[in-house]
């Protein structure tokens, strides 16, 4: 990757599947096209953080991920989106030609900050998804019963 792109920011609106076909093979492939705002937060006179900047991004993702994205991603949903900014040239409205900046997206991640659940499905392997507290590493909702694990662990 030429030019790392590491942002955390909000989505426009649900992200649009497209199907491309690729050029020197002929083979098709699928696009989700989002919008995302990547804000920049500091401290006001009054020590309260607030927005004090930011800019607005299209970015691509593809393949297997571009339709997970489709399907999960929702409106204000805030994501973590990591990749690589490339240069573009497009044409405006007007029919001049502007340089548009996009990111292509390696990854796009759901941060957790606005879950109000999550439900997952069984690995491929599984038959069935393991019982949470069981010894298969499920959420056993109690942490105050395990600290005797941690207690011998040097600092």
């Amino acid at each position: 990757m030429q030019n790392l792109f590491i942002g955390k920011g909000n989505l426009a609106k649900p992200p649009t599947l497209e199907r491309n076909i690729a050029r020197k093979t002929g083979e098709e492939f699928i696009v989700a096209k989002m919008r995302v705002m990547f804000s920049r937060y500091g401290q006001n006179n009054h020590g309260d953080f607030e927005q004090v900047g930011g800019f607005w991004r299209e970015v691509e993702i593809y393949g297997n991920k571009a339709e997970a994205c489709a399907r999960f991603l929702k409106t204000g949903a805030r994501v973590l989106v990591v990749g690589e900014e490339r240069d573009f040239i497009a044409k405006n409205e007007a029919g001049d030609e502007v340089q548009v900046i996009k990111i292509v997206a390696e990854d796009v991640a759901l941060q957790l900050s606005r879950i109000e659940s999550i439900q997952f499905t069984p690995s491929r392997g599984q038959q069935q998804a393991p019982n949470p507290g069981s010894d298969q590493g499920g959420y056993q909702g109690d942490y105050q019963s395990q600290p005797q694990e941690f207690d011998d662990i040097p600092m």
